[in-house]
């Protein structure tokens, strides 16, 4: 018997952005599967970068190419994904993929995205797919049976 793939892990998240939606525009992204890729991303990026600056204050050339050369690699292999999650992110809130396009208007671009991208997203079924904290939809008191008094 399989086990159920579960995505509760930071690597988890990252894991089901980069392999199972690498390019996937279409559907809808919770909170977490956004900011958990983030994060994990950042934790991958992150020592290349340190490796890339110690190499350019120590001024070698190697260390320096090979640290940011790695950077740079890492960073294209996961520019769709993070494109991609982005989008399916402001599909769960209803809002359309161009959206992302804010984030180009100088100063409050950025904060704009961030604020949508802490936003929780809609209950509901939306134009883009069903909401992906619950897809069976919410329950309802009245549509519970209920227990004899």
């Amino acid at each position: 018997m399989q086990q159920a793939h579960t995505n509760n892990s930071l690597i988890g998240w990252w894991k089901k952005a980069v392999f199972e939606n690498y390019a996937n525009f279409n559907g809808r992204a919770r909170r977490a599967e956004y900011w958990y890729f983030a994060l994990a991303n950042f934790i991958l990026l992150i020592p290349f970068y340190i490796i890339g600056w110690i190499g350019a204050v120590n001024q070698s050339n190697g260390l320096m190419m090979l640290g940011f050369g790695i950077y740079f690699l890492a960073a294209l292999g996961t520019l769709v994904p993070s494109l991609a999650v982005g989008v399916r992110r402001l599909h769960d809130l209803g809002k359309s993929g161009w959206y992302y396009f804010v984030g180009l208007i100088p100063f409050v671009g950025g904060i704009i995205l961030l604020v949508w991208f802490f936003t929780d997203g809609n209950r509901f079924t939306n134009a883009y797919g069903e909401d992906p904290k619950n897809p069976a939809g919410p329950v309802f008191d009245f549509e519970q049976s209920q227990a004899a008094v």
